[in-house]
């Protein structure tokens, strides 16, 4: 299993349907196989995220967040990891709004490394 804790991600690439991008950050918390993360970016005011950490280091997540609309929206995704050759975590996302207009997307995150 991976270990999350105090590893820091940044939006990559995103299907035109997501609300995250470059300007979003995630810092992820991870206790035992649960882990949180907080997160905002230039379209979310304040987002939040619970995920279940796989034994292959996926994340099986749910998440809920309020963009500068005012709208509130919540969604399920579904992360794989990939090590990178210097040692970072690069999350390949499938994700669905399971509110609004219930679409699917993709994202990838990629690991920063401060």
């Amino acid at each position: 299993m991976i270990d999350y804790n105090n590893r820091k991600f940044r939006v990559m690439s995103n299907s035109e349907n997501g609300e995250t991008d470059g300007n979003t950050i995630f810092l992820y918390q991870q206790t035992g196989d649960i882990l949180s993360c907080n997160y905002k970016g230039e379209q979310i005011i304040n987002g939040h995220l619970l995920a279940k950490v796989r034994s292959d280091g996926s994340l099986e997540m749910a998440y809920h967040q309020i963009n500068t609309k005012g709208e509130l929206l919540t969604g399920n995704c579904l992360s794989t990891p990939e090590i990178l050759p210097d040692g970072r975590v690069r999350l390949h996302e499938k994700w669905q709004w399971t509110s609004g207009d219930f679409s699917k997307g993709e994202s990838t995150l990629e690991e920063i490394k401060e």
